[in-house]
């Protein structure tokens, strides 16, 4: 009997060939640099915390989607399910350290045992900033206008970013007298797409014991018409005005004097599941592909850290589900894939001509150019389709004469083009241009 073991990877998870990975690092280090552009700066949490703090102020949804286990010395531990809670604790535990408002960015996998979809699996990375120790409007728009600078970086821009606010919501719903039922009524409505209103319509009945205030609910999330048509709509079922709609009104505002208010929509049925949201609140959404759900969602949490910590520390954040955003260009024909960040590939064509290879490998990448010698004299097609596997575009020849006067044969890849004799600043201005 073989003692081999069949290689395999978990239902859900996924191992990542270099063109699939490179694609995503890509994208990752670009949308860090609009991070850093607007003042976050990186943090890093471990990817174990006690289960307590992971599901203190959580839902039974995310309870079930936890990993949790206890470890070797008995303790009833949990992997992170998002980078917001982890972040809620380390703001607690190392308040004294921080200074306010403190706006951190941080990009890693998280992991949830849910149903495995298209776009949807158990491992994946979120890219996350947010900002504590600021309950306004300028920190709110500031996170709805990275998201949208974010995802412009990595050229997704037909997008449109749904807003709304969790305390227009609970207004209105105190003033229906359903408040106490609002954690099953949030729920139930942010299934609404997945589901379909006569699911939802059910369900609100259930909750609320009165037909006509389901018919009410149903009214206040399919509220229609422009940004501000819809936000004096939902005031006046809320009851009047009040420091939550004055707060969209401040938004809107900001979002209209930075030219950008045409990607927002105000959309009351956006409600987010997880109940730690406490204002406004956001999800993301592909114009040619919606079908595959938000690829971009936050919001306000201004109770949050305090489960922790005595103080009060208002919070606003969102995540970038990075997995999910590639799926999504993939169906659209809009990713982009390479085999490797090599620039120039210096063919072996002679073994005893190593030395010159390294030699010129070493002047380009002082250069700035990305290049790696082929370490052995195979034959030239095996040595081109290793090349074109990594989809490097330019190689480098390099015959005797070349190695007595110091040049170099730069060639074109794709198209077989040749440039002869050149000095090496002489190749990097030809690769450059």
């Amino acid at each position: 009997m073989s003692d081999l073991i069949q290689p395999k990877v978990l239902k859900g998870f996924r191992d990542f060939l270099p063109a699939a990975e490179i694609q995503r690092d890509v994208l990752q280090e670009k949308i860090t640099q609009v991070y850093r552009s607007f003042g976050f700066v990186p943090i890093d949490t471990p990817v174990l915390e006690y289960t307590e703090i992971l599901l203190r102020k959580s839902n039974g949804e995310t309870e079930k989607q936890v990993f949790r286990f206890q470890d070797n010395g008995g303790r009833d531990v949990a992997m992170r399910f998002d980078l917001t809670v982890p972040f809620a604790r380390f703001t607690a535990e190392h308040f004294s350290e921080l200074y306010l408002p403190f706006k951190r960015y941080h990009i890693a996998k998280v992991w949830r045992g849910e149903k495995p979809q298209a776009g949807r699996y158990r491992e994946f990375v979120q890219c996350d900033v947010d900002t504590v120790g600021s309950d306004s409007a300028a920190a709110d728009f500031e996170i709805l206008n990275v998201m949208k600078c974010a995802l412009n970086a990595i050229d997704v821009s037909n997008i449109t970013i749904h807003v709304n606010h969790r305390g227009i919501f609970n207004r209105f719903l105190n003033k229906l007298g359903v408040l106490d039922k609002s954690e099953d009524i949030l729920r139930s409505v942010d299934k609404l797409a997945k589901v379909g209103q006569e699911v939802v319509v059910k369900e609100l009945v259930e909750f609320t014991g009165d037909e006509s205030k389901a018919s009410e609910i149903l009214k206040y999330i399919s509220a229609s018409g422009s940004f501000l048509e819809i936000l004096s709509t939902l005031e006046t079922m809320a009851g009047g005005p009040g420091e939550d709609t004055q707060r969209m009104k401040d938004i809107y505002a900001m979002m209209e004097a930075a030219g950008i208010e045409s990607t927002y929509v105000l959309d009351p049925s956006i409600t987010r599941g997880l109940d730690y949201y406490t204002g406004v609140i956001y999800e993301t959404f592909l114009n040619d592909l919606p079908s595959i759900g938000s690829v971009c969602s936050g919001g306000r949490y201004d109770n949050l850290a305090g489960l922790y910590m005595k103080e009060k520390v208002p919070g606003v954040g969102m995540s970038i589900g990075l997995d999910r955003l590639i799926a999504g260009l993939e169906q659209l024909g809009k990713s982009e894939k390479k085999g490797s960040f090599l620039q120039v590939e210096i063919f072996c064509q002679n073994a005893a001509h190593m030395m010159a290879y390294q030699k010129v490998a070493a002047g380009l990448r002082a250069k700035g150019i990305s290049v790696e010698v082929f370490p052995e004299p195979k034959k030239m097609n095996q040595q081109y389709n290793v090349t074109e596997a990594k989809n490097v575009p330019w190689g480098v020849l390099i015959n005797d004469e070349d190695v007595k006067n110091n040049t170099l044969s730069l060639k074109k890849l794709e198209t077989r083009e040749m440039f002869n004799s050149l000095t090496i600043d002489e190749a990097v201005a030809i690769i450059n241009k």
